[in-house]
């Protein structure tokens, strides 16, 4: 098959597709049992840096599951790393940052990412696009936003308290520190468009903690320069963030051909705040899943209903696979939505 003419692909551009497609953000790992044996021993980062690994967890939900797209097996801190921060994500808290960045002798730490500095991503994409096919490939970062938030907290945080009081606080900083992600987030998403991944999400997990008019002031204009530096490269950009009912409208103004839902917000209520001209992925919540599969059905026929008011729809779920999620159950509602 024809890579353009992937339904995946063709959802994103709001074009007809044969059936709605499918993937699952944090497909590749978390519940999968060979998943758990290749990283058996490994750390996170150490995985992120190992072509042969990239490529086998990344492979692994296409195979098990059928879906329609693959994304690339990394982590969103993996270009903080590549520059030389700092960092470790600790299993069971999350990526944990030595120097937290809170005054401007912090920000010097940033350099601009180069080439160089993630051979084994270039690696990895070339490597997958052979073994993928006509599967397209996802690739992705993290947004200035999200990254910046670990960085000032040093940590996962509940609250982003440090993280507000310099966006309040000290305006001039935070649009600096926001400047230099965003640079280093444009230059990895470019670099996997380059190698070969056929579409970009970003994801900006922790932004729904912002109110609409502080989005609208300290995050959009530097979303809005990644997605625009990107639009050379003619691939479907994707743009996802937790909690974010309230910024939908705003997520499509920053330049996203497609906006991720997640599971608070119906479909077609997200199609409203979105407006015209955009495609939707979601949004299925992830804990679902547990329940009995007459639940599953119910709930994602339910899903797929208010998302034909979309004027394209991806199928995905609110937000990652939980590691408790049963395959079979993944399978099983692949299936569900290739035949509905």
């Amino acid at each position: 098959m024809n890579l353009a003419d992937s339904a995946f692909l063709r959802a994103c551009r709001r074009q007809d597709v044969p059936h709605t497609p499918v993937w699952y953000m944090r497909q590749a790992g978390r519940s999968l049992p060979e998943y758990l044996k290749a990283r058996e021993g490994v750390p996170m980062l150490t995985a992120c840096a190992t072509p042969d690994l990239i490529v086998e967890i990344t492979m692994q939900p296409v195979r098990r599951y059928g879906v329609d797209a693959a994304i690339f097996f990394s982590d969103i801190v993996v270009p903080l790393k590549a520059i030389g921060i700092d960092l470790d994500i600790k299993p069971g808290v999350g990526p944990v940052v030595a120097d937290p960045i809170r005054d401007r002798a912090g920000l010097d730490a940033l350099r601009p990412l180069e080439p160089g500095d993630v051979p084994y991503v270039t690696e990895a994409i070339e490597a997958l696009t052979g073994e993928l096919g006509g599967t397209p490939l996802i690739g992705f970062a993290g947004a200035p936003f999200t990254l910046g938030s670990y960085l000032i907290e040093g940590g996962p945080s509940k609250n982003h308290d440090r993280t507000k009081a310099m966006m309040y606080g000290e305006p001039e900083l935070w649009h600096a520190l926001m400047d230099r992600l965003a640079g280093i987030v444009l230059e990895h998403l470019r670099l996997q468009v380059l190698a070969g991944a056929s579409a970009v999400q970003l994801f900006d997990s922790w932004v729904g903690a912002v109110a609409a008019d502080d989005y609208r002031a300290f995050v959009l204009p530097h979303t809005r320069r990644i997605f625009a530096g990107l639009a050379d490269l003619g691939v479907p950009r994707i743009h996802f963030g937790v909690g974010t009912g309230e910024l939908l409208g705003l997520l499509g103004e920053s330049g996203a051909d497609v906006v991720g839902v997640d599971w608070r917000v119906p479909l077609d209520e997200a199609a409203r705040r979105v407006g015209p001209g955009k495609a939707l992925q979601g949004n299925l919540d992830p804990a679902i899943l547990l329940a009995p599969w007459e639940v599953v059905e119910r709930k994602a026929r339910e899903v797929l209903r208010r998302g034909e008011a979309a004027e394209g729809h991806v199928f995905n779920l609110g937000h990652g696979v939980l590691p408790s999620t049963d395959p079979d159950q993944l399978k099983r509602l692949t299936d569900l939505v290739h035949t509905s």
